[in-house]
């Protein structure tokens, strides 16, 4: 679903200034992977890349095949609205629209009928246990549910790709582990996410995690095989993580 080719993101403020240096990384259709860092290892700017909102100074990044590292801004946008949803860490809901109107913008610009265009925002609300806040406007939602219309929303033009920035970063813990249910589901039914996180229980809940360090692809950890309980049955919650 995802490659990244021996990418370099290069910032000129000033002076130049790298940002990713040769990262590589393959990310496997119905995959999910959650990336880590510290503070300015390249994470959130390789998520941008993918994501095409920003394009690599050198290397290539390929989306479901298309090499969108040589798109023109035109084909970039129509790949983001048609291939990618994203959720971020502030929401980024238009506050004077309803839950159902929030939903449904990706669909005005898709050309979609408007009767379409409620029918799928209702039914993608309903999968967020939020079916009976369509009517509710951003500041009348709390965290955790505008989180949901959110996901929702990225998930309005069926995207085969869900790229979501610290989706959890401005909720509480009990919250951001009922959105990470969410995600789980997602994944459950077929959904290839990639996720940024500085939290280690939120990354341990992905398939593998790809840490960055200084702009370079530091390892690829990846869950080994759950240890046997008292029974010796598997486990399903008590994972061992290798690099």
């Amino acid at each position: 679903m995802v490659s990244v080719e021996e990418v370099h993101k290069v910032y000129q403020l000033g002076e130049p200034v790298p940002v990713l240096n040769g990262v590589s990384v393959a990310l496997p259709r119905g995959s999910y992977t959650a990336i880590m860092g510290p503070s300015g290892s390249g994470k959130s700017t390789l998520l941008n890349l993918i994501g095409c909102l920003d394009r690599p100074s050198a290397g290539s990044v390929r989306i479901d095949g298309i090499d969108v590292s040589t798109l023109d801004d035109a084909d970039r946008t129509t790949i983001r609205r048609d291939k990618v949803g994203f959720v971020f860490q502030q929401f980024n809901l238009m506050p004077k629209l309803t839950a159902t109107q929030n939903v449904a913008l990706p669909l005005v610009f898709k050309g979609v009928p408007r009767d379409r265009r409620r029918s799928r925002a209702n039914e993608l609300l309903g999968r967020m246990d939020m079916a009976d806040r369509g009517d509710h406007r951003p500041n009348e939602l709390s965290g955790g549910q505008r989180q949901r219309v959110a996901i929702a929303r990225a998930l309005a033009n069926d995207p085969v790709l869900l790229l979501a920035d610290e989706p959890t970063g401005s909720l509480d813990s009990e919250t951001g582990a009922r959105i990470m249910d969410v995600f789980e589901t997602l994944h459950e039914a077929g959904n290839t996410i990639v996720l940024v996180t500085h939290e280690r229980p939120i990354a341990e809940h992905a398939e593998r995690i790809v840490h960055l360090l200084d702009g370079e692809l530091e390892r690829i950890e990846e869950p080994a095989d759950a240890p046997p309980d008292e029974d010796g049955r598997e486990t399903e919650t008590d994972y061992r993580w290798t690099s």
